[in-house]
């Protein structure tokens, strides 16, 4: 999909889809760090796509973001929230919601290395 399409794309159906993405891309990352059984790799994977994962992601990554990936963060970040995930702040699921809109438009933009690249930096917590 053209950046420019993307864009245009209600923000919240980029986190949707980023949802998805990272969600996949975490089960991938615990699985590559760990033989333990399903609920093991089940409980690795949550600590990741859960809100307040998300946001902690989100920290990391601002400073990184060029200038159109902070313009589709913040749209997504000042959308009106309709509701809140149950163990998380209205902050961190703002937060949330911001950084699997930014995972979607890099997805759907194939932009798979620049994703790949920011969400790379959470590696270590699939170790633990």
């Amino acid at each position: 999909m053209p950046p420019e399409q993307a864009k245009m794309l209600n923000p919240l159906s980029l986190a949707f889809v980023g949802d998805a993405v990272y969600t996949l891309f975490a089960r991938e990352k615990v699985i590559q760090h760990s033989d333990a059984k399903n609920n093991v790799l089940h409980g690795r994977a949550t600590v990741l796509v859960k809100a307040a994962g998300q946001a902690d992601k989100a920290d990391e990554i601002l400073p990184l973001l060029t200038s159109d990936e902070a313009d589709i963060f913040r749209r997504a970040k000042n959308c009106k929230a309709h509701t809140v995930a149950k163990h998380a702040t209205l902050a961190d699921y703002k937060k949330a919601t911001a950084f699997e809109a930014l995972v979607g438009y890099l997805y759907l933009t194939g932009q798979k290395d620049r994703l790949q690249f920011l969400l790379s930096e959470r590696d270590n917590i699939c170790q633990e």
